[in-house]
């Protein structure tokens, strides 16, 4: 069964809030895994926003143009290491749209390479929204899609750029804490 394709504001609109992840990495590069939790804090950010307007100028983009903006914001804890880590931190993403489904996403930190990057969206006919990033070193696809109106999973696969090999694959399950709704 085929859903009504949404936009980019309908998505992220659906996306604010708070939100508790359960992840599971998988570097086979390394042949380990590791497991995390986190809180996500998804907010809309004002287009006046000086992160967002620093952001457009490092890219060199018209203020003008139609953009939604995020904040996203998390504290993880992994088992990465033998004692469990914590970590905290945040991202801007900013959605240019070129058309109802498709368009680019400006962010000031990478999801594979944490540095200035931009990425290709593509929200597919069932809802999902797919993110494709070329970075320095490696490729990131990444699919984002909501199970209910609550739960969300993310799927993401990052790639050798050179060799096309996969280094690393997780999924995501994300339950919204739906009290953040009522502030």
């Amino acid at each position: 069964m085929t859903k009504n394709s949404i936009t980019i504001n309908q998505f992220i609109k659906k996306s604010l809030g708070e939100w508790k992840s359960i992840r599971s990495t998988h570097s086979l590069a390394f042949q380990e895994f590791e497991n995390s939790t986190s809180k996500i804090f998804i907010k809309d950010l004002e287009k006046e926003n000086k992160k967002v307007i620093d952001l457009l100028e490092k890219f060199d983009c018209s203020f003008n143009s139609p953009i939604v903006s995020v904040l996203i914001s998390w504290q993880a804890t992994s088992d990465w290491e033998e004692e469990k880590t914590f970590a905290e931190d945040e991202t801007i993403l900013l959605f240019l749209p070129k058309n109802k489904n498709s368009g680019i996403v400006l962010r000031n930190k990478g999801y594979s390479e944490k540095i200035i990057s931009s990425s290709e969206y593509l929200i597919d006919k069932s809802g999902n929204l797919n993110l494709k990033t070329i970075y320095n070193t490696t490729v990131s696809e990444e699919r984002i899609c909501f199970l209910s109106t609550n739960v969300r999973s993310r799927y993401s696969v990052i790639r050798n750029q050179e060799t096309d090999s996969v280094m690393q694959t997780s999924h995501t399950s994300e339950i919204r804490n739906i009290t953040s709704l009522k502030d």
